[in-house]
This record gives C-alpha cells, structure tokens and sequence, in this order.
C-alpha cells in the first residue's frame, strides 16, 4: 500500500475514534482540516473511507471502511511516520500505549472506540428478532427500517455498519436485482461501496 500523508493518517485515525460517519465541517471541526481533492481520492481508491455527498455544493461525508479499520489496528505499532510533527508524535506514542492495552485485555479498536454495543444496536437488533421468521434467516432492511419507524434514518445506517462489523451480522447486496423493488431500494445501506438489502443475525 501507497505511503500516506500526515493528513490521511490523521483523518483515519479520528474517523476511528469517533466511531461513525463525520461530514468534512465535524473533521474540520475535530482536526482543523477538510479531506478533499488528492488526499480524499487516494482514501476512497485504496478503499479505507468511503466518501459520498447528495449535492456538488454540500460538504462530503466520510465513513471508515472494514480497510480503514484493519489499517488502523496495524497502525497502533506501525511507528512514527516521517514528517508527524510534535503533534504527530504525541499521537503515536499514544497508539503505541493503546497497543500495549490491547494486547494485554484481548480487545480490539472498534470494540473500545465504539463503547460497547449502543441503543441502537440494540434497537436494530430487536427488530431483527421480530422480523426473522427461524434463527438466522434474511431479513430485508426495508421491514426492518418499517419497524424501526421513528428512528433517524442516519443512525440506523450508522448502527448498520458498525453492526457489519460483528461475527455474528451479515449484510448483502440481494445477488437477484431483478426482485427489488423501489423500497428495497430505497432502503439499502451503503457498505464498502456497494448497496446492501438484506440482514442476517445469528448467534453470538
């Protein structure tokens, strides 16, 4: 993988710690820079962040990929990269102390940064209970997100994709198309660059 700058690194690794999807003005808000131009298409194509936006004149929001998260698991004992800076540095000798932490408690980075399973989750989870008709069926996230009527749709994508994340979740695109409706649609969640319709819990 191509060497990245300061900035991406950065951006990575706040992406991690706040555990959800950031519009560019709360990572400005959070690091002091915006992810645009060559910094963001480097992220995208090497698949550690997806960025999309509704409109040209709207900010860009970011989201850490599965990638993103490997890269910043193997980031904690990586070393200071070149040119980090005095902030830099402090940074990375803090990942280095959350490396030695992880490795003593057996926990991993989104299990710490994510703070547990959130309300959401759960919510989500419940729904899903509800819905599937024996342990581990498909569900579609259109009757889930019917069922989860009241809940903003923007959390339920963001509990959707740190739910992604768990051994016992699987979310896929429905491989027939053709079946789709508008509301399936509609309904999808945006994973690792592709729209995903269908849900599945097993046992934890």
């Amino acid at each position: 993988m191509r060497e990245l700058g300061i900035k991406q690194r950065a951006a990575l690794i706040t992406l991690m710690a706040e555990a959800r999807e950031l519009t560019n003005n709360e990572l400005e808000a959070l690091t002091g820079f915006r992810l645009n131009g060559e910094q963001r298409k480097v992220l995208n194509e090497l698949g550690l962040v997806d960025s999309v936006r509704e409109k040209v004149n709207q900010p860009y929001r970011h989201d850490l990929t599965d990638a993103g998260w490997a890269w910043c698991a193997t980031e904690f004992t990586a070393g200071l990269p070149k040119n980090a800076g005095s902030a830099g540095g402090a940074l990375y000798a803090l990942l280095g102390g959350l490396a030695r932490f992880f490795e003593r408690s057996g926990l991993r980075p989104h299990e710490v940064f994510e703070a547990g399973e959130l309300a959401i989750d759960g919510r989500v989870r419940a729904a899903y209970a509800k819905l599937a008709l024996e342990p581990s069926a498909w569900v579609g996230l259109a009757a889930l997100r019917t069922t989860l009527d009241g809940e903003s749709r923007g959390e339920v994508d963001q509990a959707l994709h740190r739910l992604n994340r768990a051994v016992d979740v699987n979310i896929i695109p429905e491989s027939n198309q053709k079946v789709l409706t508008q509301q399936d649609r509609d309904a999808a969640v945006r994973i690792g660059g592709e729209d995903r319709h269908l849900i599945k819990i097993g046992a934890r």
